[in-house]
């Protein structure tokens, strides 16, 4: 009844407390029935007795189990309330990631249990972390980035427990999601700037083509072709490459701060001698040299929609809105 995966994330202890809840809510135990004692569980999974005890006092204090002296631990009520326990898989964590999280969690409420991992845009990561899992949540939410071989993994979890994240592969597109449509949000961001856009006559894209979706760089490329407007894509931004007359894009922060830096550094004023577009709207961005142009998904909308997609069991597709935010570095 009781299975312990260690080096999974998840405190021991909380995987006693979900093997017990779902036993009850299933049916496998019943009012009045005997639990396993402490030293059982302690010396089959080799744990300390510290750790299955803080597991029977949290189901004690909460009226799910009670304990019998000289006797043992009894199930004390068949009402248990499980929880939604939530599998969320990020790429990596940011600001704006951090903001979807947050939405995520008060959305669902108190009854929600939420697990977060990173892959780190690593396939082995990515397929160690699913697989250890499986099983475990009544839901699965991952972001897959533009990692590839992502399919086969994900097949291995109930089709109906998944919920795609953020980009959407032509394989996935069997599963709910909610995404985001990363070349035409680029090319009609852009279009809608195009009275700005014009003074320049050069557009670079600082695209890591590891991590940045690839759909962000051909609405770029569309954009600068219909046009007929100078372009590159590289895939690091290099301070001695900074030119006059040129609109950077950056969909990461570490490159709009080198960027801001190196135009101080060579006296280049933002919106007069160069133009600046940063991906994913922060509190930063508002201020920072007199406000910085941003092209972003609204992640609090994400987050919450998210999380009502779980609670009301929507197997759906749904296009998260996009918008370009015009300042001063424009």
């Amino acid at each position: 009844m009781i299975q312990i995966k260690k080096n999974t994330g998840i405190p021991i202890y909380k995987q006693i407390i979900h093997a017990i809840e779902a036993a009850i809510a299933q049916g496998v135990l019943k009012k009045g029935d005997q639990l396993l004692s402490i030293n059982n569980i302690k010396s089959t999974h080799k744990l300390s007795r510290d750790t299955v005890l803080m597991a029977y006092n949290d189901l004690k204090n909460r009226g799910i189990i009670q304990s019998v002296v000289g006797k043992g631990y009894f199930v004390a009520s068949e009402h248990v309330n499980i929880q939604q326990k939530v599998f969320l898989l990020f790429d990596e964590l940011n600001t704006f990631k951090e903001d979807l999280y947050n939405a995520f969690l008060n959305r669902l409420g108190q009854q929600a249990e939420v697990d977060i991992f990173f892959h780190h845009f690593n396939e082995k990561i990515f397929s160690k972390l699913i697989n250890d899992h499986a099983g475990d949540y009544n839901h699965y939410v991952i972001m897959p980035a533009n990692l590839e071989n992502t399919t086969e993994i994900i097949e291995t979890l109930p089709k109906d427990q998944v919920y795609i994240l953020d980009q959407l592969h032509d394989e996935l597109s069997n599963y709910p999601a909610i995404y985001q449509d990363f070349e035409n949000d680029i090319f009609n961001s852009l279009t809608k700037a195009e009275h700005l856009i014009k003074k320049y006559s050069r557009m670079v894209l600082v695209f890591d083509f590891k991590k940045q979706p690839e759909g962000m760089r051909k609405g770029f490329v569309k954009f600068c072709e219909k046009q007929k407007m100078a372009y590159e894509v590289t895939p690091h931004f290099q301070a001695e490459t900074l030119e006059k007359d040129t609109i950077y894009i950056t969909p990461d922060d570490r490159s709009l701060l080198s960027l801001i830096k190196s135009s101080k550094s060579q006296n280049l004023k933002l919106s007069k001698d160069i133009g600046l577009i940063s991906y994913n709207e922060t509190l930063l961005k508002e201020v920072v040299e007199g406000g910085i142009t941003t092209i972003s998904t609204d992640f609090n909308f994400m987050g919450n929609r998210l999380a009502e997609m779980i609670l009301n069991k929507e197997q759906i597709k749904l296009k998260n809105p996009n918008n370009i935010i015009i300042r001063n570095s424009l």
